[in-house]
């Protein structure tokens, strides 16, 4: 049987000031460890410190502009577009203004696996 997920759960998230962050699938949510997907409400002048995950990352952003920085160099990722963060690849997020964004997981995001920096 499929599985039909309601409502989303509110995740606590990392950085400041503070985001929403809305798991529908995923280790929280479903008990999913091969994929998570999340809704983020960012607000402006939204950041978190860098992490090297083990999982690749697909953030589809819907509104605002994401800004993805790496150490090969910083993408800014407006509404309509992705980015797709390797597995092992340093990256770092913020929402200078603000932005609605979905993101895609795999295998699933996980607090053991996302290895953030100590310091933003």
């Amino acid at each position: 049987m499929p599985t039909h997920v309601r409502e989303p759960t509110v995740i606590p998230a990392v950085g400041e000031p503070p985001k929403i962050i809305r798991e529908y699938a995923g280790v929280v949510t479903t008990g999913t460890a091969a994929l998570s997907v999340a809704r983020m409400s960012s607000p402006a002048g939204w950041s978190e410190p860098a992490q090297t995950p083990e999982f690749a990352e697909v953030t589809l952003v819907l509104d605002g502009a994401v800004v993805v920085s790496s150490d090969e160099g910083t993408i800014t990722v407006r509404a309509g577009e992705a980015v797709i963060a390797h597995p092992g690849e340093r990256v770092r997020y913020s929402t200078p203004d603000g932005a609605e964004y979905v993101a895609i997981c795999v295998p699933a995001f996980s607090p053991q696996t996302v290895h953030r920096d100590t310091s933003a």
